[in-house]
């Protein structure tokens, strides 16, 4: 058995059939569009088995662009979750066939209380078809499995129509991707528009010394503060940075000697910004860009405020 071929044999189905949808998609589209853009509740999505499957998904693509939404399933509506669902909501419900019990038993509540109902549904001559005010077909010719009865080419199609009606509403809402990172904090796009250097950087315990400090000195301090280099101070301002590199080339000179100032074999013009609101994500350009380790903050008066490490930024996700 060439499992390779089965796989490509199910894809070119659900492929043909997303692509034979290009066909019937009509005004249908602007009408289901505009009910859920001027609805001035929830988007309520809806639907049993599979089809539940796939509007549980939908109902989260539409809740993080911009369309407030959540999932209800019909049993559940019918013991109480009814009361969920307000006369300011619109209601999304998806059945193949259009005839699931389970989900027709609801449809009377809706009506009664004159809630905007879309259905998704193999043919508008459906039960569900003729209950809703708004129709978006899912018919398809030919599901992928070989016996013809699994929901494969149908689901594929219906998450797609439903993503597409999600671009849509993202589109006609002008939805730009700080609004998504807004609903996506913790994501790594939100990560990027949103944490600050003065959100993550090290203040505490940073391995600071003064000009007068003797390299040895500076070493065992370099030591503690684990970061591979030590910052020094004149006058309480950042004069100069040593870091591992500099410390190996400068054991390489002739007049090496613990003993020495450390200041002598600094980097006394380190890269350093005044900037604790810069975002995380130009922080990590600034340091690849300078093919840096260690990024300075200090303040208007060049006094050190904390720093920031390349691995501390890679760590927490920032890109």
């Amino acid at each position: 058995m060439d499992f390779k071929e089965i796989v490509k044999e199910v894809l070119q189905t659900e492929a043909d059939e997303l692509l034979r949808a290009i066909s019937f998609v009509d005004d249908e589209i602007d009408k289901v569009v505009e009910i859920i853009y001027n609805t001035k509740g929830k988007l309520i999505v809806t639907g049993v088995g599979k089809s539940g499957l796939v509007g549980s998904k939908l109902a989260a693509t539409f809740a993080s662009t911009g369309t407030s939404s959540f999932f209800i399933h019909p049993t559940e509506a019918m013991h109480g979750d009814l009361g969920m669902i307000d006369s300011s909501d619109t209601v999304l419900a998806i059945s193949y066939s259009g005839e699931s019990a389970e989900l027709l038993s609801i449809l009377p509540h809706l009506k009664r209380f004159d809630i905007p109902l879309i259905a998704m549904a193999r043919s508008k001559d459906s039960t569900l078809g003729k209950y809703a005010d708004a129709y978006l077909s899912i018919d398809i010719e030919k599901e992928a499995c070989p016996l013809g009865v699994a929901p494969t080419s149908s689901t594929t199609l219906t998450m797609a129509i439903g993503d597409a009606i999600a671009v849509c509403l993202m589109k006609k809402r002008d939805f730009q991707k700080e609004d998504f990172a807004s609903f996506h904090p913790g994501g790594s796009l939100g990560k990027q528009l949103f944490i600050k250097l003065k959100d993550i950087m090290r203040v505490k315990n940073l391995p600071i010394i003064s000009s007068n400090t003797s390299l040895q000195d500076a070493i065992q301090q370099m030591s503690k503060g684990r970061l591979g280099t030590v910052l020094i101070e004149k006058d309480g301002r950042l004069s100069g940075l040593i870091s591992d590199g500099d410390l190996r080339r400068a054991m390489l000179e002739s007049d090496f000697s613990l003993n020495n100032k450390a200041i002598k074999y600094a980097n006394q013009n380190p890269k350093s910004i005044d900037d604790e609101n810069m975002l995380a994500s130009d922080a990590l350009k600034l340091i690849e860009e300078n093919k840096m380790q260690l990024l300075i903050i200090v303040d208007k008066q060049n006094h050190i405020s904390g720093v920031v490490h390349i691995h501390d930024l890679v760590e927490m996700g920032i890109k």
